[in-house]
């Protein structure tokens, strides 16, 4: 019998060379040029050139079944993943050499078999979820939905919610909480009943506010089947299965929880319906643990706590931001996208931004008196052919796309519309105030707007549809003298203001056109204000025009502090195939022809040169001249011919064609959708921030300088939260100064009175400040 220690003797480890690649101590794969040879220790096992795929997944195989390697090894030596090589062992034992020379994929040229493509198809007739159909086919839910849409089911607007057949009625979340949740801490709370204004609307319309002028449909309450909040496991576990909709909010009662002071923002973010608008416009879109209620105010509380998009939920744990959805944790990155993208299949963002306006314009009818019209541009630095527009903040023209803000006199946001290929301010107007007549009815409105608006004939259009206009004028104009000035004082909301004006009449449109013009004198420098309105005083007229750099502060204020220039993705749609674009055959021939005009130019100089320095003693007559010069002039005839010939050329050429003759794919736009829904949304967080700063405002002397950066602070500090069996208390930090504190507190007796219920629970809210009375 061989001694197994002599018998491994006998083959000697093989040594690595430069042009070999090491499996383990036995195997090495050797290069030269396109061949390969597989040796296993000193024997030659197989050899193959880099082409022959067979004979290369051939070598893996034998490698592998021989036991002369493992998977992980021979893989890494051949440059393919473990996978695939147990898929080369799958196909050698079920066809052998010749399966594994067949190309991975569907094979080409044979038809697919229809036969699923009708069990689908049946399976979705009779009313089965995705989910339902790729279980009973053993598929993957993602085949059915791509099987779906080449078949052509359209996307379904909204899943509704499968009853669940379980005994009895499922645990009240409000009820529940404050018994079941594990108390973290025992310490005083604010108590609503000690507060003698809470106790005299203890009894009100919860749907009822100084923050909700009329009432809002009542959002509906879930039932859970939890009973720990922060373990959601059964919720999460029927939301798999398809039969719930969205979680229930469950609270515990916790201290210092961090960034719980956002719940001040509650009674003003329903307030502007943005809850009930979206359930009217999306219905659901569930199954799922974060449905569309929790969707919503989880995008409107990161603005307030400015996590400006979501890929920033990365830096904050979702734990903690749960607790303040009243979850057990927050939806993360990867979730938010996905319910964006949901929504944004919908294509329903037009709709919604419709019904905020509708309920803007309820609530806050008495500011539409003057409405302020600017568009905002949004600069676009990716690799994307877009449309450019001209960028004032960089005084250059780049790739952008434009959004059209209308605000109220208060400076709030009212609607949003996306110009398409960034449409100027002339064509944006007709079309947005006829949105703007669907909302405020009949009434006269007065839209202010900047000189990009400025066309006579637009103004008398818009005077006959019933809208006043003030605006600065453009071009050229004859100063007013000196002597039509006088002083004009007034004091419009609170605020004094000064002018030196001169108020007169003028014609345009070859005198058709009978308008105001006011101007205003500042040093040696005239501003000519012109308006319809005839009725308003000379120093109004300029203060409300005046009172358009409050649109140019909020465009600031939105871009620093809730990102709204930043791009939701990346995705593109087809533009218009009918829109007018410039035609690149024209602009290379207009290239040439440029190009052709300055070699004339140029031989025409050189020409004229040599005239003024001619020495009339050689040449004295201009025979003479040309028959010494006369090769220039015959480039000169030349370069006029050609020149000739490019004009006529470019004259056949249009100069701009429509999109669809362009190449496929070469001009696009963004896609739209998802950034114009968070738009909206972060315009909902503002008008909240803005009810807030109106509330405030009597308790605090400084707040049209500091009373955002208070309400900012407030918001992303930390609160105790406090559950009982009908209220949901929530005492926040004190601020970093007494006369602060004191008056948040008074805001926080103010929101107290509405008697918010913080939706999706029968939880009234409650507001109290540490260490205030």
């Amino acid at each position: 019998m061989v001694d197994p220690n002599v018998q491994a003797k006998l083959f000697a480890d093989e040594p690595a060379a430069r042009d070999a690649i090491v499996i383990n101590d036995r195997c090495v794969v050797r290069a030269d040029g396109e061949a390969r040879t597989v040796v296993v220790a000193g024997v030659v096992l197989a050899h193959f050139v880099v082409a022959d795929r067979m004979a290369a997944a051939y070598a893996m195989v034998t490698l592998v079944e021989q036991g002369w390697a493992d998977q992980n090894d021979v893989a890494r030596a051949f440059g393919c993943s473990a996978r695939t090589l147990r898929r080369h062992e799958r196909r050698f034992d079920g066809g052998g050499l010749a399966a594994l020379g067949r190309a991975g994929g569907y094979p080409r040229g044979r038809p697919r078999a229809r036969s699923r493509d009708r069990r689908v198809g049946r399976l979705k007739a009779e009313g089965l979820s995705n989910r339902a159909i790729a279980q009973r086919l053993g598929v993957d839910e993602k085949s059915v939905r791509k099987r779906l849409r080449r078949l052509g089911w359209p996307s379904p607007r909204a899943a509704e919610q499968t009853s669940l057949a379980l005994p009895g009625a499922g645990a009240d979340p409000n009820l529940s909480a404050s018994a079941t949740a594990a108390v973290e801490t025992k310490r005083p709370a604010a108590v609503c009943e000690s507060d003698p204004r809470q106790a005299a609307v203890t009894d009100a319309d919860p749907n009822l506010s100084a923050f909700c002028a009329t009432p809002l449909p009542p959002e509906p309450v879930p039932a859970t089947f939890d009973r720990d909040p922060s373990n959601r496991r059964f919720d999460r576990l029927l939301a798999h299965l398809g039969v719930l909709d969205d979680a229930a909010p469950i609270f515990r009662n916790g201290t210092a929880v961090a960034g719980a002071g956002v719940l001040l923002a509650v009674p003003s973010l329903l307030g502007t319906g943005v809850l009930a608008a979206a359930r009217q416009v999306y219905g659901t879109i569930g199954p799922a643990f974060y449905g569309l209620r929790t969707t919503i105010v989880t995008l409107l509380l990161m603005a307030l706590l400015r996590i400006q998009r979501p890929e920033a939920l990365k830096e904050r744990a979702p734990s903690d931001l749960g607790r303040v959805l009243g979850l057990d944790r927050a939806p993360e990155v990867k979730s938010v996208r996905r319910k964006l993208a949901r929504l944004a299949q919908l294509a329903s963002a037009a709709e919604f931004g419709r019904l905020l306006a509708q309920r803007r314009v309820a609530l806050r009818g008495e500011t539409l008196g003057f409405l302020y019209v600017d568009g905002h541009v949004r600069v676009y630095h990716g690799k994307r052919r877009l449309p450019k527009a001209h960028v004032a903040r960089r005084r250059m023209a780049m790739a952008a796309t434009t959004d059209y803000w209308l605000n109220d006199a208060r400076g709030d946001p009212v609607l949003v519309v996306t110009a398409e290929a960034n449409a100027g301010l002339v064509q944006m107007l007709p079309p947005l105030l006829d949105q703007v007549r669907a909302l405020v009815g009949e009434r006269r409105v007065t839209i202010v707007f900047d000189r990009g608006g400025w066309s006579p004939k637009l103004f008398a259009t818009l005077i006959a549809a019933g809208f006043d206009i003030l605006t600065y004028r453009k071009g050229r104009s004859r100063r007013v003298p000196a002597r039509l000035f006088t002083e004009h004082a007034g004091t419009f909301e609170g605020r004094k203001v000064r002018y030196q004006l001169a108020d007169q009449g003028v014609r345009l449109l070859k005198g058709t056109l009978r308008l105001r013009q006011v101007t205003r004198l500042r040093d040696t420098y005239q501003t000519p204000i012109v308006t319809s309105r005839r009725d308003l005083s000379a120093v109004e007229v300029a203060y409300r025009m005046f009172e358009r750099w409050r649109q140019e502060n909020f465009f600031k204020y939105m871009r620093q502090e809730f990102l709204l220039d930043a791009l939701v993705d990346y995705q593109v749609e087809p533009d218009d195939p009918t829109r007018e674009v410039p035609n690149p055959a024209w602009a290379q021939a207009s290239e040439q022809l440029h190009e052709s005009r300055a070699e004339l130019r140029r031989l025409q100089q050189q020409y004229g040169a040599a005239a003024l320095s001619n020495v009339e003693r050689q040449r004295p007559t201009m025979r003479g001249f040309k028959i010494a010069h006369g090769q220039i002039a015959r480039r000169i005839r030349s370069a006029h011919r050609r020149l000739l010939a490019l004009e006529r050329r470019r004259a056949r050429i249009p100069a701009r064609i429509p999109v669809g003759e362009r190449e496929p794919g070469e001009i696009v736009k963004l896609s739209t959708e998802r950034q114009r829904l968070t738009s909206l949304l972060k315009m909902v967080a503002y008008q909240a921030e803005s009810e807030l700063l109106h509330a405030v405002a009597p308790h605090y002397k400084r707040a049209e300088q500091e009373g955002r950066t208070l309400l900012q602070a407030a918001l992303a500090s930390a609160a105790d939260i406090e559950v009982t069996d009908a209220e949901l208390r929530v005492t926040l930090a004190p601020q970093s100064s007494a006369h602060r504190s004191r008056a948040l507190a008074a805001l926080c007796r103010e929101l107290n009175t509405t008697s918010t219920v913080f939706p999706g629970t029968r939880l009234r809210l409650c507001y109290a400040v540490t260490g205030t009375a």
